[in-house]
């Protein structure tokens, strides 16, 4: 809870800003976070949601498909929510909307990615929702808010940072980021505008952690699209990659790869299917209609001619990737000759379903490139230490907190 320092800069000095994190905290997933704007101490004004994500189980929870944050607090006060701004287009950042945006009935705002796998994402459900597509040139007002989305870099295009302006001082909301210098695709991070958040003053940073532990800058996402030329060259079989199905600009640089060794590509999944769909509609995923084959026909194609992307990189139970390992697959059957890559880290308490999946694609003959195993396969999309202390030093805040990392992350972060 922060008051207000000065009158004169922050207005009234009864009135308070709550930061409520109803994800909870010491954990990378469910970000789901609250900032509660009091005109006196015990009179609740406004409320602003920014990002409503699910988490995902553990091994121990039996039964269980995801796990959402409680909003029990919040449903006593629903006519005072103004909105939900997300951040970016991540599961655990826009996920739990199904489950929720029923229950608050708010408007909800975001980028043009991020708008478009929010809204399929809802009528998965059956919700006709409409989400609002932001312009990153124009403050959006809300209530007694200014929101201003600042563009940044991530593992999905259209990742944004947030400065919410409130009448009790400046709060930069820096969700999932990292500082690439040169991303295979879009614009770099808007550090003029993050200085200038800096030079106007923030009261307080929210900064992404979980790359606390790491020394340097982050690898930049364009240096996997070279070991993917690399990789998809040296197979004889066919190539499989397997990434986060909102990992559109992965998905972007291994399709351009393919079509470069002339190989057909072919989408696996039904999240995968959807994305690279919802992507291809918005020119995110230019690719040539002929190289895109579907799942029955990879059996036709020559091994050496066929790239197939494939849902599942978690080691989730019945994803396209587990039901490959488990010969499941009454298209697709894994020989000697073929070379899976994980292209992508397991989230913390995923590491046993990953390694599961990986014994039994070894098993079935397949060569595996997975985290550890090779060279740079996957660039993290979270900033190691020179890139938190970039941004820490560019929005001069305040006050900083930790977030959208484990406990070991924020304890590092503070060191």
């Amino acid at each position: 809870m922060i008051n207000p320092i000065n009158r004169n800069i922050f207005g009234n000095p009864q009135s308070i800003l709550r930061i409520i994190p109803l994800g909870g905290i010491g954990n990378v997933t469910k970000n789901l976070y609250v900032y509660e704007y009091r005109s006196r101490p015990d009179n609740i004004s406004d409320i602003l949601i920014v990002d409503c994500g699910v988490g995902f189980p553990d091994e121990a929870m039996y039964g269980i498909d995801l796990v959402i944050p409680d909003i029990t607090y919040l449903r006593d006060k629903i006519n005072k929510i103004r909105g939900i701004i997300l951040t970016h287009g991540h599961e655990d950042h826009i996920g739990a909307l199904p489950y929720i945006l029923p229950v608050l009935n708010v408007p909800v705002y975001g980028t043009l990615l991020t708008a478009k796998l929010a809204e399929v994402k809802l009528q998965d459900s059956g919700l006709q929702v409409k989400v609002n597509v932001i312009n990153e040139n124009i403050p959006l007002k809300i209530g007694p808010f200014s929101v201003e989305f600042i563009h940044v870099t991530h593992s999905i295009p259209d990742p944004t940072h947030i400065l919410l302006t409130t009448p009790v001082g400046r709060f930069y909301h820096g969700s999932d980021f990292k500082l690439d210098l040169t991303p295979p695709y879009g614009n770099p991070p808007d550090f003029y505008r993050m200085t200038k958040a800096g030079t106007d003053g923030v009261l307080c940073l929210l900064s992404d952690c979980l790359g606390a532990d790491r020394e340097g800058l982050t690898l930049s996402e364009s240096v996997v699209g070279s070991t993917f030329e690399d990789l998809i060259r040296s197979t004889k079989g066919k190539f499989i990659m397997t990434t986060f199905a909102s990992n559109i600009s992965r998905m972007r640089q291994c399709v351009d790869a393919a079509v470069k060794f002339n190989r057909k590509v072919c989408f696996i999944g039904r999240s995968m299917k959807q994305n690279s769909e919802l992507a291809k509609n918005i020119n995110y995923l230019p690719i040539n209609p002929k190289f895109l084959i579907k799942e029955e026909e990879v059996a036709r194609q020559q091994p050496n001619k066929v790239c197939l992307i494939v849902a599942g990189s978690q080691g989730q139970f019945g994803s396209a990737l587990s039901k490959m390992a488990d010969n499941h697959n009454r298209f697709i059957k894994l020989s000697k000759d073929d070379r899976v890559m994980f292209s992508s880290d397991p989230i913390p308490g995923n590491e046993g379903g990953v390694n599961d999946i990986i014994e039994k694609l070894y098993y079935l003959g397949a060569d595996v490139i997975y985290s550890g195993s090779e060279g740079e396969i996957h660039a993290s999309g979270h900033g190691n230490q020179d890139d938190l202390k970039l941004l820490a030093r560019f929005t001069n805040p305040k006050y900083l907190i930790p977030i959208g990392g484990t406990f070991r992350h924020m304890v590092q972060y503070r060191k």
